[in-house]
């Protein structure tokens, strides 16, 4: 895939699971989760916001669509024949 914001949010997404990571194995978890409740939530966004790309990207949409100029069709219709 060449789309940048898919590259974009995919980082996005990383850097967040990176920091709910952290959140969860810091000191401070262990007194008050509520940061890791904020990061889980920023993580939960980040996820979010990357499958409803997934949703409406192009890119994403021609790497799983044959083209009309691709062999898939001819070949389908010689196996239904």
């Amino acid at each position: 895939m060449n789309c940048a914001v898919c590259t974009d949010l995919k980082r996005v997404f990383a850097a967040e699971s990176d920091a709910y990571r952290e959140a969860r194995s810091s000191a401070c978890y262990r007194v008050t989760s509520e940061f890791a409740a904020q990061k889980n939530v920023d993580l939960e966004r980040a996820r979010y916001a990357l499958e409803e790309h997934y949703g409406v990207c192009i890119a994403i949409v021609n790497s799983i669509a044959p083209s009309p100029e691709s062999d898939v069709p001819r070949n389908l219709s010689r196996l239904a024949a």
